[in-house]
């Protein structure tokens, strides 16, 4: 049996630290999804397209031990999983906020389909206080990304901020 996981998120935009559980994560499964959620409501810096371009360009090096497919998806993540026959669902925690939100959502996706496992990995401790949001504010006012994300990344953010 092929094990399939899926790390859901919206990416916007990837940052190292998403790029080192995406690392650890292809050494759990046999296939990788990345679910890129479409998610208009958070008003996200890049489209989904720029968002899933820079996601493949980014995972292309961890391609070569097993495969990688990057998807946008809209809807409950539980039911993308299913979707794409996912056995387990990959979650990055940063500090104790994060697992108390990741604590609710995997008991109720527990509640919903208990054939779903999710496994949690720990951010490298140079990579916890990473988020994306405060990556772009930090673009957007001046500062220095680069720290948190790859140099591609960074390029991309410098364009989206100079506009």
């Amino acid at each position: 049996m092929t094990r399939i996981g899926l790390y859901p998120g919206t990416f916007d935009p990837i940052t190292n630290g998403h790029s080192d559980i995406m690392g650890r994560a292809v050494k759990l499964v046999d296939k990788l999804v990345i679910g890129v959620a479409i998610n208009a409501g958070k008003g996200p810096m890049f489209s989904l397209e720029e968002r899933v371009e820079i996601i493949k360009a980014e995972t292309a090096p961890l391609a070569s031990a097993i495969e990688i497919d990057v998807q946008p998806y809209e809807g409950l993540t539980l039911q993308f999983a299913r979707q794409i026959g996912a056995t387990m669902i990959i979650r990055g925690l940063r500090a104790v906020a994060d697992f108390e939100y990741e604590f609710q959502m995997t008991a109720m996706n527990q509640q919903l389909d208990r054939e779903i496992e999710t496994v949690f990995l720990m951010a490298d401790p140079r990579h916890q206080a990473i988020a994306s949001r405060l990556v772009k504010e930090i673009a957007t006012l001046g500062g220095e990304v680069g720290k948190f994300v790859s140099p591609r990344v960074k390029e991309a953010l410098l364009a989206k901020v100079r506009g």
